[in-house]
């Protein structure tokens, strides 16, 4: 996906056209200052994508965390309505980057979009399944944030690299070197320090209801990894098969995913919104959430072409410490022990060495947009 793009702004570099005079050669004296400005904005760009991928991260758990425990007069918000909307509004973001990439050409953009979506139905129909996936997964992980804070999901959530690593090598062929298995082991058992049960003060029955809501929560990460990585290698699989912008995939798939998430919205909420409507419990937290979670991929898949691998470690291992931070000063709702922070540690370094071994590759998988 990124290297198509590259591809792209490689292109628009054209000769100049016969007729017209050539461009005046470079003295030397002047071509070190400008490889030296572009290697500067070229750094600058990094750091801003990594500063872009923690707050678009963090911001997104949080917010959706402190949205499903927010106790507001009247229903709560429902979380298969929020998928649908965020679906539509991704369909807009993208139809809009269409017409960018057409000038602004409308005529341009819907003949695009009719060769590509209406006249190739094969092609289209081959996103159903990572649609489906991706609108399960959406609903899952407000399950995972209705039933865990906002720290305890984001290292769990982690896992994503292993299942996501685990589906390219059984779908793409691609070959694991041996820091990178170390890393997988490193991830798993973090992961498991994390969720190891604490002897927490309090009654039984608070225990137990404490116990079973971090269960469904757990179920619903671990369901929701596994959606991810092979939802993600799917994707890419596709995105490989074909030359089609990437902005136009996302239009079919956002197509594929409304009308699914819609379907799933009337079958298991169809009561709660014909009796108080779609939008009932929207407040201005939740329209932030949607926008986060329908243009925050997509700023993701833009900025990721600038950050190394090392980078993308540093995005996620601040994501969590923020995360972990911000749960426990202002949201109140986590209390962390000895070994909740030794498996954050051990998924933050399981992170940066499976990001390091990959460094090398051409195209990273599981990109979800």
């Amino acid at each position: 996906m990124l290297t198509r793009t590259a591809g792209r702004s490689q292109e628009c570099m054209a000769p100049p056209q016969a007729g017209q005079d050539p461009p005046p050669a470079a003295d030397s004296d002047t071509e070190p200052p400008v490889m030296v400005s572009s290697s500067s904005h070229t750094s600058r760009l990094k750091y801003v994508s990594l500063g872009v991928l923690v707050l678009q991260t963090t911001s997104l758990v949080l917010t959706m965390r402190y949205s499903r425990t927010l106790k507001e007069d009247g229903p709560r918000y429902l979380a298969s309505s929020a998928v649908v909307s965020a679906e539509v509004l991704k369909i807009i973001t993208c139809t809009f980057l269409v017409l960018m990439e057409n000038n602004y050409n409308m005529r341009a953009m819907n003949q695009l979009l009719k060769e590509e979506i209406v006249n190739k139905p094969v092609e289209t129909l081959k996103l159903a399944v990572p649609a489906g996936i991706y609108t399960l997964q959406n609903n899952l992980l407000y399950v995972a944030l209705s039933n865990l804070d906002a720290a305890t999901y984001q290292v769990t959530y982690q896992l994503k690299i292993l299942t996501t690593a685990l589906f390219s090598v059984s779908m793409l062929g691609k070959r694991l070197g041996l820091y990178q298995w170390l890393s997988l082991l490193l991830l798993m058992a973090g992961v498991t320090l994390v969720q190891w049960p604490s002897d927490s003060g309090g009654d039984a029955e608070e225990k137990a209801l404490s116990a079973g809501s971090q269960f469904v929560g757990l179920m619903a990460v671990l369901m929701a990894c596994v959606s991810s990585g092979f939802a993600g290698v799917y994707f890419e699989k596709i995105l490989k098969e074909t030359k089609q912008s990437v902005w136009v995939r996302n239009i079919q798939l956002g197509l594929f995913s409304f009308v699914l998430g819609f379907i799933g919205m009337m079958v298991y909420d169809g009561q709660s919104v014909r009796q108080s409507g779609m939008f009932q419990g929207y407040s201005t937290v939740t329209c932030i959430v949607v926008a986060l979670q329908a243009v925050g991929g997509l700023v993701v898949a833009v900025v990721i072409k600038y950050a190394d691998n090392i980078l993308k470690g540093f995005a996620t291992s601040l994501s969590i410490i923020l995360s972990t931070l911000i749960s426990y000063f202002l949201l109140k709702d986590f209390s962390p022990t000895g070994l909740f922070f030794l498996g954050a540690l051990l998924v933050i370094a399981a992170t940066f060495l499976y990001g390091y071994e990959r460094k090398p590759a051409s195209s990273s998988s599981g990109i979800k947009v």
